[in-house]
């Protein structure tokens, strides 16, 4: 009902606030769109502002939302950006001010398409997907090269010519299919998949030109994500030019910035390497003559010392050192032979001296009877016996005539 005031009875000015509060408290939650000309995110701050604009009409509304509802598109919106927001007027009774209280906010147009992405990109990437982990070497020099790419486009000269100039005995296996449109996505599959069966086959370069968002759109499709990603051949993304970042580049093994980029990468070049050889012969050659001096500089260091300089120095001063101990050694053995031959000439003349043969020659004789022991008692002996004796000339037989008494 309408309010009965008058100069004399006036509402207060918080009355007056109060009663905006309430009639607007009355309004539901309405979808507005509009321009975002201002955004303030502070750090460690619960609480978005922002500022919708309608550029047709030149006004403005501010705009709050909870940190964690503008998060879920901060990656595709900015200021500039057009959005659609489904949001609920609230009136701030102390400063008197209107403002709507956002609770979803969805990208216009070709922010929207990029959200969708950004949202797929996240879950593909939370199941590990686009893990570095699973990205595989390239081989050095691939045998055979798998493309595919649109028919007799510029993204397959550029390819075929920069990796022919490269190395020009490079093989490839083109599989033409279209890059955009309805029909892209499942004749991508199936060329990536057949060129992956392919044993011949080494690596696999998906290449496409530039163009827009929309026309680049099939390679960010989740199936062929998917597919490539269990592919068990390297798959390298060649897709639009620098700034283009289709989810194909996240989930390939190599991500070329252009066509041109994946030849450079993929092929190497036969000129560099050719240098690379020189220079590693080069380095080896090196290495062989300063090994081979250092072991040299070492020998002559070794035969620069005495011992090796004038080796038969150290011979000559042996060799008279030989020379006196040989002389001493004839000397002590001269000594001793004389010696011990003085010793002998002593002992034969004490010997001669002792032997019974010089006895005998003296005139005696030794008698011994049949079993030759010898006489030494007459008694021994009894009449009639024979006995040997033995003089300095020889011996003779004798008998005995007669004998002592016994006892």
């Amino acid at each position: 009902m309408p309010l009965q005031t008058s100069a004399e009875s006036p509402l207060p000015v918080s009355k007056v606030s109060a009663l905006i509060g309430g009639w607007i408290d009355r309004l539901g939650a309405v979808w507005v769109e509009g321009q975002i000309t201002q955004l303030s995110r502070r750090p460690g701050a619960g609480v978005v502002f922002l500022t919708l604009r309608d550029a047709s009409e030149d006004v403005s509304v501010s705009v709050t939302c909870y940190r964690r509802v503008f998060d879920a598109v901060a990656d595709v919106v900015a200021e500039g950006a057009r959005v659609v927001v489904l949001a609920k007027p609230e009136w701030y009774a102390p400063r008197g001010t209107l403002s709507l209280r956002a609770a979803e906010i969805r990208p216009v147009g070709l922010g929207e398409l990029l959200a969708r992405l950004e949202r797929l990109k996240r879950v593909l990437a939370a199941e590990g997907l686009f893990a570095a982990d699973r990205k595989r070497p390239l081989p050095f020099l691939p045998s055979r090269i798998g493309l595919v790419t649109g028919r007799a486009s510029a993204a397959e000269r550029d390819v075929l010519q920069n990796a022919r100039l490269r190395w020009p005995a490079v093989a490839f296996e083109i599989r033409n299919v279209p890059v955009q449109g309805v029909h892209a996505v499942p004749q991508v599959i199936a060329a990536v998949q057949e060129l992956d069966a392919d044993p011949e086959v080494d690596v696999i370069i998906v290449a496409r030109g530039g163009g827009s968002v929309e026309d680049l759109l099939p390679f960010s499709d989740e199936q062929l994500v998917r597919a490539v990603s269990e592919a068990r051949t390297p798959v390298v993304s060649a897709i639009g030019h620098e700034p283009d970042m289709p989810l194909l580049d996240y989930v390939a093994d190599l991500r070329a910035s252009t066509p041109t980029d994946a030849a450079k990468r993929v092929v190497p070049d036969v000129r560099e390497e050719q240098a690379r050889v020189r220079q590693a012969c080069e380095r080896a050659r090196y290495a062989i003559r300063s090994r081979i001096e250092r072991e040299q500089a070492g020998l002559d260091s070794v035969r620069s010392r005495p011992a090796l300089a004038a080796p038969y120095r150290m011979l000559n001063d042996r060799e008279g050192e030989l020379e006196l101990l040989l002389d001493r050694a004839r000397r002590c053995l001269h000594h001793r032979l004389d010696r011990a031959s003085g010793e002998l000439e002593h002992t034969l003349a004490r010997v001669v001296a002792l032997s019974p043969a010089a006895t005998l020659q003296r005139g005696y004789a030794v008698l011994q009877r049949a079993d030759y022991s010898v006489v030494r008692d007459p008694a021994a002996v009894g009449p009639g016996e024979a006995l040997r004796a033995r003089v300095a000339e020889g011996e003779f037989t004798v008998e005995v005539t007669s004998a002592p008494p016994r006892g």
